[in-house]
C-alpha cells in the first residue's frame, strides 16, 4: 500500500499528533506569547498540511527509477491513510510512556515488557492472516539478515533509546527527530527499491 518514502513522509504527523496530545494532556505548556510555543503551533499546523498534501495529491515525476515497477500506484490513499493513524498511535505511545516512566523509572524493563507484548499481539495477528505455516520458514539469505537488523537494531536498541529520551525530554521533543527519517528513505527508496521521486 505504501512505499519508505512515503512512510517517512507522513511519520512528520508524528510531532505534530504528539504536542498536541501533549498540550490535552497537560504535559505540555501553551503560552501564546512564547515564541516557542508560537513554533509549535506553527511546525504542527505546517506538518499536517504537508501531510494532506502528500497523501491526497502526487506530483509529476522528477526522477524516474530504472527498471522496478511501483506496486503500490493504485493504493497509496489508502497505504497513507494507515500510515497517518499508525503515527498517531505512536503519539499516543509516546505519551503513555512518559506516564509509565514517571510512575516506573526503568527504561530496560519497560521496553521488555513494550516487546513482549508486541512480539505477543503480532504473532497473534499473523496466526489469523497467514494460514501457510510454510511461509514462517526463515531461509539463511536477505530476509533474515533483515528480521535479526531490525530486531536488534530497531525493535531493541531503538525502543531503549526512544524511552530514554522519554525519560529525560519528554514525548515532544523525542518526536522532533522522526522527520529526519523522510532523507535517509527518499535516497534509499530510489537506491534499492527504485522508487521514483515525485514533486508533492
Amino acid at each position: 500500500y505504501s512505499s519508505p518514502t512515503l512512510s517517512s513522509a507522513i511519520s512528520n504527523l508524528t510531532p505534530a499528533f504528539t504536542f498536541t496530545l501533549a498540550v490535552f494532556f497537560r504535559m505540555e505548556q501553551v503560552m501564546l506569547r512564547s515564541s516557542a510555543t508560537q513554533a509549535k503551533i506553527i511546525g504542527t499546523i505546517v506538518s499536517i498540511s504537508g501531510a494532506l498534501v502528500i497523501v491526497l495529491y502526487k506530483g509529476p515525476k522528477l526522477l524516474v527509477a530504472s527498471t522496478f515497477t511501483s506496486s503500490f500506484e493504485s493504493t497509496w490513499i489508502i497505504g497513507g491513510l494507515l500510515l497517518a493513524t499508525q503515527y498517531l498511535l505512536l503519539a499516543i505511545w509516546y505519551i503513555l510512556q512518559t506516564r509509565i516512566m514517571e510512575i516506573y523509572p526503568e527504561e530496560i524493563s519497560v521496553v521488555l515488557f513494550y516487546n513482549l507484548c508486541a512480539t505477543l499481539i503480532s504473532a497473534l495477528v499473523c496466526l489469523f492472516s497467514e494460514k501457510d505455516l510454510d511461509s514462517w520458514k526463515l531461509k539463511p539469505g536477505i530476509s533474515l539478515v533483515a528480521v535479526i537488523y531490525s530486531g536488534v537494531f530497531d525493535t531493541s536498541l531503538g525502543s531503549v533509546i526512544h524511552t530514554w529520551g522519554l525519560h529525560l525530554k519528554g514525548p515532544v521533543y523525542v518526536s522532533l527527530f522522526k522527520p529526519l527519517s523522510i532523507a535517509i528513505a527518499v535516497v534509499m527508496g530510489s537506491i534499492f527499491l527504485g522508487d521514483a521521486l515525485h514533486l508533492g
